[in-house]
C-alpha cells in the first residue's frame, strides 16, 4: 500500500508525463521546438532550462493542490468530529488538542477501514491539512500509543514537510524534463527525418518517467530525515514514551511488515507492495535502501530514547 509520499511521487509522475505528452503533442515541448545547443537552433539551453522549471514545478504544484483530495479518495477516509461516538470521537478530539498545543489550524481528520495499522498526514498548506488513521491501528494500539502516533502527523504538518518535499521535487522534475529533452533531441538526430518526430517523441516520454523515478530516491532520503524530526515533534508535544511504545508495539507485531510514519503500517495482505517497508524493523540493504522512505525502528527508537523528554 502506498502512504502518503508514495501517492504524491506517483501522482506527480503521472502530472508531469500528462503534461509533456499535452505540450509534445501540440508542438511546444522542447524537442518538439527544435531544441539546440544555440538560440539558432531553437529555445537554447538557458530558454530549456527555464521551460523545464516552468513544467517541472507544475507537476509537483498540482501533485501537492490535489493531495488533500486525492488521499481521501483513495484510501476512502470517512471525516469526523469531537462528537462522533466512541474511538472516532476521540481520534478527532486529541488531534484537535494537539493541533492547539502545536500551535495549528485545526485540520480534516478522517477514519477509513483497513486492517493495517496506518495513519498519515496531508495537505497543500497548514490550514488545509488532512489526519487520518485507519481502524486497524485503533484496534491494535492503546490510546496512548495512538496519541504518539497522531502528534507525530501533526509533527509533519507543522514541519511543512509536504510543501519543501513538493520543492525538493520541482527540482527533480526540472532537470528530468531538461534532460529527458536533451536526450530526445540528440536519438532524434542519429535516426532518419521521417521517423525523428515519434523516436523523439517516445525517447523524451520514457526518459522522463524513468529520470523522475530516480530522482524519487532524492525525495525519499529526505523522506527518512523528516522521519526523525516528526519523532523529535511527537515527543516534544505528548512525551517520547507514548511514541517510543507505538514503535516498540509495531516491532512486537511478528510476521509483518512494519513501519511508522506517516505513521505506522502492517501490510498483512500484500507484503511487497512497497519496497520502502521494513520487516520487523530490520535494515533494508542495497538498491532498497535508497528507496526507503522511512528509518529502521530501531535507529528511531534509540534517538527517542537519546532526547529524555
Amino acid at each position: 500500500m502506498l502512504k502518503r509520499i508514495g501517492w504524491f511521487i506517483l501522482i506527480n509522475v503521472l502530472v508531469l508525463v500528462t503534461i509533456n505528452i499535452t505540450l509534445s503533442l501540440i508542438g511546444m515541448g522542447g524537442w518538439g521546438a527544435n531544441v539546440g545547443m544555440g538560440s539558432q537552433q531553437g529555445l537554447g539551453m538557458q530558454s530549456l532550462l527555464i521551460f523545464s522549471g516552468v513544467v517541472g514545478f507544475s507537476g509537483a504544484l498540482i501533485s501537492l493542490a490535489m493531495s488533500r483530495m486525492m488521499a481521501k479518495w483513495m484510501m476512502g477516509v470517512r471525516l469526523v468530529n469531537p462528537n462522533s461516538p466512541g474511538q472516532e470521537g476521540w481520534v478527532a478530539r486529541k488531534v484537535l488538542e494537539i493541533c492547539r498545543m502545536a500551535g495549528l489550524p485545526e485540520p480534516q481528520v478522517g477514519i477509513y477501514n483497513s486492517d493495517d495499522v496506518n495513519a498519515f498526514a496531508t495537505g497543500p498548506t497548514k490550514s488545509r491539512a488532512l489526519v487520518a488513521v485507519s481502524s486497524g491501528l485503533l484496534s491494535r494500539m492503546t490510546q496512548d500509543e495512538a496519541e504518539g502516533v497522531l502528534a507525530h502527523e501533526v509533527a509533519h504538518i507543522k514541519n511543512g514537510d509536504m510543501v519543501t518535499m513538493t520543492l525538493i521535487q520541482g527540482v527533480v522534475n526540472t532537470f528530468a524534463v531538461f534532460l529527458s529533452n536533451i536526450i530526445a533531441f540528440a536519438a532524434g538526430q542519429a535516426v532518419e527525418a521521417k521517423n525523428r518526430y515519434w523516436v523523439q517523441f517516445a525517447v523524451h516520454i520514457l526518459c522522463s518517467i524513468v529520470l523522475t523515478l530516480l530522482g524519487s530516491m532524492a525525495v525519499s532520503y529526505y523522506s527518512r530525515r523528516r522521519e526523525f524530526v516528526a519523532d523529535s515533534g511527537s515527543a516534544k508535544l505528548v512525551g517520547s514514551s507514548k511514541m517510543i511504545a507505538a514503535l516498540r508495539k509495531l516491532q512486537q507485531l511478528q510476521g509483518s511488515l512494519a513501519e511508522i510514519g506517516d505513521a505506522a503500517e502492517v501490510n498483512r495482505a500484500r507484503p511487497d507492495a512497497v519496497a520502502a517497508l521494513q520487516i520487523s524493523g530490520k535494515r533494508a540493504s542495497g538498491f532498497a535502501l535508497l528507496l526507503a522512505t522511512h528509518p529502521p525502528l530501531e535507529e528511531r527508537i534509540e534517538s527517542l530514547r537519546k532526547m529524555r523528554v
